[in-house]
């Protein structure tokens, strides 16, 4: 019993003589490997270690490799689902996203589409128009009743000047109940003009006209 707490007293110390020069406190392949062979060379050549033992901890550095080798081929799937999801993004250069904000362009048929989402029931919804440089009002619309959830909303006049220019227009949703008129954050489809990765890599991001960069991942719909 001596000679085999001997041979672990001098494992752990080679282990932690190891561990520290490498600066580090988690067990590597290496280390494992360490600690089995300072086992070996310090065991009692007359009360060896048992072979259930031993292929027990040989087991053991198995299933450390494993994990780790496992871990490298996850990590290599993850950038490469990367990757092709940047790819995949790029199909949605020259689309339209929806993404929040007031700010909206018409397309080349001059209509501005929209949606707003409602917490609650409205008696009716109120959706204005205005030139976001003028700030002249352009159009109106009154929707009566709506249930609580999303409501989409379009307007295919827009000017054939501001068409061509591309003049942005400013939405205002106001919803209308038996407490008040309460203003409304809605949502507006805007074209993409290019795709890119996050600073870490690790997410894909789109360039959206207006609203600068958004995540791939918090688009719901596009058209």
């Amino acid at each position: 019993m001596t000679n085999a707490v001997d041979a672990s007293y001098a494992a752990g110390l080679a282990l932690q003589t190891t561990t520290q020069a490498k600066g580090k406190s988690n067990l590597g392949q290496q280390d494992f490997l360490t600690l089995l062979t300072t086992q070996l060379q310090n065991q009692d050549p007359f009360q060896p270690m048992e072979n259930g033992e031993f292929l027990a901890q040989m087991a053991q550095f198995s299933t450390v490799s494993g994990i780790e080798q496992l871990n490298s081929t996850l990590s290599g799937i993850g950038d490469g689902l990367g990757a092709f999801r940047t790819a995949t993004a790029a199909s949605l250069i020259g689309k339209s996203v929806l993404v929040p904000g007031t700010l909206v362009r018409a397309d080349s048929t001059g209509t501005v589409r929209g949606a707003v989402t409602l917490t609650d029931p409205a008696e009716a919804l109120v959706v204005t128009y205005s030139n976001s440089v003028t700030g002249e009002l352009l159009h109106s619309q009154t929707f009566g009743a709506q249930n609580a959830g999303d409501v989409g909303f379009a307007w295919d006049g827009v000017p054939s000047s501001l068409v061509s220019s591309r003049v942005p227009l400013r939405v205002s949703v106001t919803a209308a109940s038996s407490d008040g008129s309460v203003p409304l954050a809605p949502k507006v489809y805007a074209r993409v003009l290019s795709v890119g990765t996050s600073a870490d890599g690790k997410s894909t991001v789109l360039e959206v006209e207006d609203k600068g960069n958004v995540a791939a991942d918090t688009v719901t719909s596009f058209r």
